[in-house]
C-alpha cells in the first residue's frame, strides 16, 4: 500500500464522523494529509473535540452538522464542505444506527428509522455530494456490516439495511464508473466502540472464541481499509464490499 502521499491534498466528507470508526477513519485520513469534514447529527462536543484535536495535529479539519435523511439538510453539508475546501474527493458514509429488536415487537417508527438513517440518508447525501465530487478519480466508501451476510437473530432490519447497502454500492459503482469514480463498501464484523460496549459485556468472551483472529475488532483496523479504498493503490477496485471481521463470515 502506498504510503499516503499521494492523498495529500485530497478532501473527505466522513458522515457519523464524531465518534467510533468514523472518528478513526477521520484520524487516519487527516494524519494522510487529507482535509477532513466531519458530519455528525447530534454530537456536538464529540465533533468539536476531534476537529480540534486534528487541527491541533497540523491537520485540516470542519464539521458539518445535520441529519442526512433530511434533503435540505443534505445539501447544506456538500455545499458546506464544497465552499470551504473547493471541492470533494472521498465521500465516507459511515453514519447509521444498529438498534435490535426481534419479530413481533417492530412498529413502523422502529423500521422506518432504521431505513432512513442506513439507507436513505446514505442515498440522498451521495446524490447531494456527486455534483461536487473531482471526477475522474472520486472515491466513494459506505459501510455495510458483516451482519449483512451473516444476520442473527433480532438483527433482521438492521441486517438487511445493510444488505441493501451492499446493492446500492454495486449498482453505483456502474453508474459512476464511466465518471472514474470508484464506490465500495466496508463490512465490519464486532468492533469494540462506544456502540457495542453492551454487545461486548454480554457476548464478548464467545464473539473472541468464534474469531478465527482470536481478538475483537478495534477501530484502526477498519480505518486502515478505508485509507487503503481511497489510494491510487485501489483504483482498479470497484462495486465491492470487504469484509472485515477477523475471518468468522
Amino acid at each position: 500500500m502506498s504510503d499516503g502521499t499521494s492523498l495529500r491534498g485530497k478532501v473527505a466528507l466522513i458522515t457519523g464522523g464524531s465518534r467510533g470508526i468514523g472518528a478513526a477513519v477521520a484520524r487516519r485520513f487527516a494524519k494522510a494529509g487529507i482535509s477532513v469534514a466531519i458530519g455528525y447529527q447530534a454530537r456536538s462536543n464529540a465533533a468539536e473535540s476531534l476537529a480540534a484535536e486534528i487541527t491541533q495535529a497540523g491537520g485540516q479539519c470542519m464539521t458539518v452538522q445535520g441529519d442526512i435523511a433530511d434533503g435540505e439538510a443534505v445539501q447544506r453539508i456538500a455545499t458546506d464542505t464544497a465552499a470551504r475546501f473547493g471541492h470533494i474527493d472521498i465521500l465516507v458514509n459511515c453514519a447509521g444506527i444498529g438498534p435490535y429488536r426481534p419479530m413481533g415487537a417492530m412498529d413502523a417508527a422502529f423500521i422506518r428509522a432504521i431505513l432512513d438513517a442506513n439507507v436513505l440518508g446514505m442515498v440522498l447525501i451521495t446524490q447531494a455530494v456527486l455534483p461536487h465530487m473531482t471526477a475522474p478519480g472520486g472515491r466513494i466508501i459506505n459501510f455495510s456490516s458483516a451482519l449483512a451476510f451473516r444476520p442473527i437473530p433480532t438483527s433482521s432490519v438492521y441486517s438487511a439495511s445493510k444488505a441493501a447497502v451492499v446493492t446500492l454500492t454495486h449498482a453505483w459503482s456502474k453508474e459512476l464508473g464511466p465518471r472514474g469514480i470508484t464506490v465500495n463498501a466496508i463490512a465490519p464484523g464486532v468492533i469494540e466502540t462506544d456502540m457495542t460496549t453492551e454487545i461486548l459485556a454480554e457476548r464478548g468472551p464467545g464473539i473472541v472464541a468464534a474469531t478465527p483472529l482470536g481478538r475483537i475488532g478495534q477501530t484502526d483496523d477498519i480505518a486502515g481499509i478505508a485509507l487503503f479504498l481511497c489510494s491510487a493503490d485501489a483504483g482498479w477496485v470497484t462495486g465491492r464490499t470487504i469484509v472485515a471481521d477477523g475471518g468468522i463470515t
